[in-house]
């Protein structure tokens, strides 16, 4: 026996109240008839209605069914399928004409591939319905509902086909009805808006529409599509809906619209619409809808269409082995482990068989995810390196296949041994391990070994595992642009998630999870066309902002990958890119990242700030130019220049087209920290093709400028310090060899004046200048000493010796002009009194407090002033002297007063002295003629020494307070002071001893008395010496 499902098409010659149009109404009946009657049915039930206001246009037979043991089988009939409710919600997915076999009864009915069903709300204005929200058998509903109804079916029921309208529920928001009604076969859209229009009209009522079976829906091949297929989808409308369509993706609980993409490729007309899948992945299984949307004022209507894709999918298999490295014991013939083949989560069903060379296998089925076998493995090492493989394949007898040698550890092979969670890894070969809680996997070498006596060794360990909320964030960036959702869109809810993540410091805090992050910003960078919304460009900002935070410098120093491009470079990259597509409308400031945007006319200046470095850009032509400010980039990019270093924020460039000519860029950095004295910066600008700093159009403004650059191209810029004061070339040869002159001129004029002194000394002034010369000589000779020994320090011990040197030195040179200063003084107070004689006690009480007790204070003040003579403040290591930060900054300025001072009050007596000896006195002759040569002895003494030591300290001054890196006028001053300043000694020897005459004199005289007497001599006083 058999059922049928009969339609008919009834004409209700009723006129409506315009007395135009028919109604017309539908009716279903099934029949229970035997096999060889259904040829007849059609023929005998035309002629059953003989009402003459009832007329039968079709009669058609929809469904066959027949009973079978697991419930009723039914099909189609020709230009009949089934309906969208039964393909959505058939266990089997009884979708287009297939067979299927239904449980429940009665079962459903196919229905025309014409059929148009609608389903929409009307909301109801005013208070007149309200009682339509009353309990549903109330009167007052039953009257409301019924009179709503009437007018609806008034409406509709005049369309050709109009099959039955229901109302389904009301709802509250204004008075809300929802109802459902269905057409037999066509239905002309200008009618049906024209319809909805008289019931707006009719109810006072916004009307809103859905419709399925206007537009069809054709997908190529059926479902299931097969992995390497390129499926298409075209959707077409019978009549031009004067409206582009818009594709829909339903999958796993998410709504996508479809554009043209990598993946994807969308074409649109009024009257036809179509996608192509140029690859398809599990992403692109599910329902796909294709949507035409009409609205006019109170009228809106959706025509969809959709298709069901199951996707025939190919896995991707991860092959794990354990024990990874199986080890072969003596004795051992065999061995056994168990090889694992795992998928991710998919409802493919996997045919999976395995093969292997030199190897027997047992496989098995561990859970719908996970495929394993036990493998038996020879220990005999003369056979060929075991191999398995696992082959998977779908319903289309597509397949894919993973393989994995097995390396046996021998009984006589090298091995490093387990070590915590590493198992025994063969000599050679890399032990990898998969990753918890994370994705990617953990990796550590055994090296081999270096010689016979020596066991392997485990190199570090280096993990590649990336948390599963930062690879979410990566994995959603690689597919923003296949055609899944907007490009905007997409982008947009990247930099949200990836903002969420790098908020959380110690979400990216391992190198894996920063280069995962820079990979998200640089797919980012290369996917997307521009960033024109103020919250995507403030996420994309926080988190690129987020991501240079210093708490995170490991993340970005340590090793990162396997590529050319360092992390930071990559970065750098990826946000120049990122700027130039985003349109800033205002300047966003964020912790780690400045942002400053500005427009110049042709051949004006384009004026920005960030973090407090001033941009000027001039152009040729009008531009828009963005400016950039990066903190902490500069130390983790890559500098192969090891004697400079950053020493400023990272400011870059870019304009709107990118232009490089005829730009002009003006950069005035705030320095990170101060330049020392004659240290050299560089102005630099990132080369990406050389991946490092280059000079190359960029000139730094020496030190009257020290922190502004020059440049003539566009890129990121930055300014290096070197590590190293500059240096002269030979001058520190010549300070080692006039420091050594000085030294042994020194010796050799104390050893004179220890021989002449008693011959010399015979008054108070000759005494007092050959008492000052001794120490002069004695505190230069300790202090260049010091300044030898200082050059070639240990560096075990070099902290503790040089704070001794640079004390030492700063005393004795302090000692040395206040040595000076006593000579001048007592010279001033003879020629200004002439008749007072000064005594040698007195004067020599005086010199010993001033001329060391003074210097002592000063030197240990000073050294506790600043910070205990600490490396930097009080000292600088590199030179083993007083620090100069600057005008009046630094412990030099100790030293230099008091002596400046000195050299001053020198010049001053010397002058007075001059004076008063060019002055006749009435008393003059009353000076004693042998003090009158003291005195004048002494003054040519000041007047020697105090060049020597004043204009050495002269060109000193000049040299502390001039930078080497001023020019070649600046070098000239070094070479003098050091010429000057090391012979010093020599200097001495040649004006204080040789050049004296009374000094001179008692020399020869003391080097005859001891020369051996000639022949002549000898035998006059021999005979003499008889004849008494």
């Amino acid at each position: 026996m058999w059922t049928l499902f009969v339609l008919c098409i009834l004409g209700l010659d009723v006129c409506l109240t315009n007395g135009e149009d028919n109604s017309t109404q539908m009716y279903y009946f099934n029949l229970t008839v035997e096999d060889s009657a259904i040829a007849n049915v059609s023929e005998k039930l035309t002629t059953f209605v003989s009402s003459t206001n009832l007329k039968v246009d079709q009669l058609k037979m929809t469904t066959i069914c027949q009973s079978v043991s697991t419930g009723t089988e039914c099909s189609c009939r020709s230009d009949f399928i089934w309906s969208d409710r039964v393909c959505q919600e058939s266990s089997e997915k009884c979708c287009g004409d297939k067979n299927c076999t239904f449980t429940k009864k009665p079962a459903p009915m196919c229905v025309s591939k014409e059929t148009v069903a609608v389903s929409g709300s009307i909301t109801l204005n005013g208070q007149e319905h309200y009682k339509c929200l009353e309990e549903k058998y109330s009167e007052e509903f039953q009257q409301c509902n019924n009179k709503i109804l009437r007018e609806m079916k008034t409406v509709y029921s005049t369309l050709a086909g109009f099959d039955m309208l229901t109302i389904t529920k009301y709802r509250v928001g204004s008075i809300i009805v929802d109802f459902e009604m269905t057409f037999a076969y066509q239905v002309k859209q200008q009618q049906l808006i024209e319809k909805s229009k008289n019931l707006s009209s009719t109810l006072s009522a916004s009307v809103s529409l859905e419709t399925t079976g206007v537009v069809h829906l054709c997908m190529l091949p059926k479902s299931p599509v097969c992995y390497y297929h390129k499926p298409s989808l075209t959707c077409t409308a019978q009549e031009d809906l004067k409206s582009l369509p818009v594709w829909q993706l339903t999958t796993e609980g998410e709504i996508f619209r479809i554009f043209s993409g990598t993946e994807s490729e969308v074409t649109r007309t009024t009257m036809e619409t179509s996608v192509t899948l140029k690859n398809i992945s599990k992403l692109w299984e599910g329902e796909y809808k294709c949507i035409y949307h009409q609205q006019s004022d109170l009228i809106s209507i959706t025509h969809k269409a959709s298709a069901v894709m199951d996707i025939s999918l190919l896995p991707k298999i991860y092959m794990t082995i354990a024990p990874t490295f199986p080890h072969c014991t003596k004795g051992s013939e065999s061995l056994k482990i168990r090889v694992r083949c795992e998928t991710e989560s998919d409802n493919e069903k996997y045919n999976v068989t395995w093969e292997g060379q030199h190897i027997i296998a047992c496989p098995f089925k561990l859970s719908d995810d996970v495929y394993a076998a036990d493998v038996t493995v020879s220990c005999n090492q003369s056979l060929n390196r075991p191999q398995l493989t696992c082959t998977f394949k779908n319903r289309c007898k597509e397949e894919r296949k993973a393989s994995a040698f097995i390396d046996v550890i021998y009984e006589n092979d090298p091995f490093c041994k387990a070590d915590g969670d590493w198992e025994d890894t063969k000599a050679g070969f890399t032990a990898v391990l998969k990753c918890t809680n994370a994705t990617g996997q953990r990796e550590r070498k055994c090296n081999t070994t270096l010689g016979p006596t020596l066991d392997p060794t485990w190199e570090p360990e280096v993990s590649m595992c990336v948390k599963q909320a930062v690879n979410r964030v990566l994995q959603k960036a690689n597919i923003v642009n296949i055609g899944l959702g907007s490009l905007d869109e997409n982008a947009a809810v990247v930099f949200s998630l990836l903002e969420s993540v790098t908020n959380d410091s110690e979400t990216i805090n391992t190198v894996a999870d920063m280069n995962a992050s820079v990979q998200v910003l640089y797919s980012l960078s290369q996917r997307i066309n521009g960033i024109n919304n103020d919250s995507t460009a403030d996420g994309f900002l926080n988190s690129s902002s987020n991501m240079l935070e210093k708490s995170l410098n490991e993340s970005w120093t340590a090793k990162a990958n396997k590529g050319n491009n360092s992390l930071a470079e990559t970065y750098l990259d990826s946000i120049e890119n990122l700027i130039q597509k985003t349109n800033l409308t205002r300047a966003p400031k964020k912790k780690n990242i400045e942002v400053a945007a500005s427009n110049c006319s042709q051949g004006s200046k384009c004026l920005s700030t960030v973090f407090n470095n001033s941009v000027e850009l001039v152009s040729s032509d009008p531009v828009s130019v963005k400016t950039a400010g990066f903190k902490e980039l500069g130390n983790y990019l890559p500098n192969k220049d090891t004697t400079f270093e950053p020493n400023s924020l990272i400011v870059s460039v870019t304009t709107e087209r990118n232009q490089s000519d005829s730009v002009k860029v003006t950069i005035n950095f705030s320095l990170i920290k101060p330049r020392p004295h004659n240290v050299k910066l560089k102005c630099v600008s990132w080369d990406n093709i050389t991946s490092s700093w280059s000079s190359e159009g960029c000139e730094w403004q020496l030190a009257s400028s020290e922190s502004v650059c020059i440049c003539t191209h566009l890129s990121s810029f930055a300014i290096l310090m070197s590590k190293y004061p500059v240096k002269i070339r030979g001058l520190e040869e010549l300070t080692l060899v006039g420091l050594s002159v000085s030294v042994v001129s020194l010796l050799l004029t104390l050893a004179i004046e220890l021989i002449v002194w008693n011959a010399i000394v015979k008054t108070s002034t000759l005494y007092i200048r050959h008492t000052a010369h001794v120490n002069i000589c004695l505190c230069l000779l300790i202090a260049d000493c010091c300044f030898l020994a200082s050059f070639k320090l240990s560096a075990a011990n070099r902290e503790m010796w040089c704070w001794i040197f640079v004390f030492l030195k700063h005393f004795c040179y302090l000692s040395m002009f206040f040595w000076m200063l006593c000579l001048s003084s007592m010279l001033l107070h003879q020629a200004i009194f002439l008749f007072h004689n000064m005594s040698k006690k007195k004067y020599l009480k005086f010199s010993l407090v001033l001329g060391y007790v003074c210097p002592l204070l000063i030197a240990v003040i000073t050294f506790l002033s600043y910070n205990n003579g600490a490396e930097g403040s009080y000292y600088s290591s590199e030179s083993c002297w007083l620090c100069y930060a600057g005008l009046m900054k630094g412990s030099i300025h100790t030293f230099v007063m008091p002596v400046g001072a000195i050299v001053f009050f020198n010049m001053f007596s010397m002058a007075v002295v001059i004076i008063k000896l060019l002055d006749h006195p009435k008393n003059r002759e009353k000076w004693d003629e042998n003090e009158k040569k003291a005195a004048i002895t002494v003054m040519r003494s000041v007047i020697l020494l105090t060049p020597i030591f004043g204009v050495t300290w002269i060109f000193g001054f000049a040299v502390m307070l001039l930078d080497l890196t001023s020019g070649t006028i600046v070098t000239i001053v070094h070479w003098t002071f050091s010429l000057l300043n090391s012979f010093q000694g020599l200097f001495i020897l040649l004006t204080t001893c040789l050049a004296d005459k009374l000094t001179r004199d008692a020399l020869l005289k003391h080097l005859k008395r001891n020369a051996p007497a000639s022949t002549t001599d000898s035998v006059t006083t021999l005979d003499s010496t008889w004849r008494n």
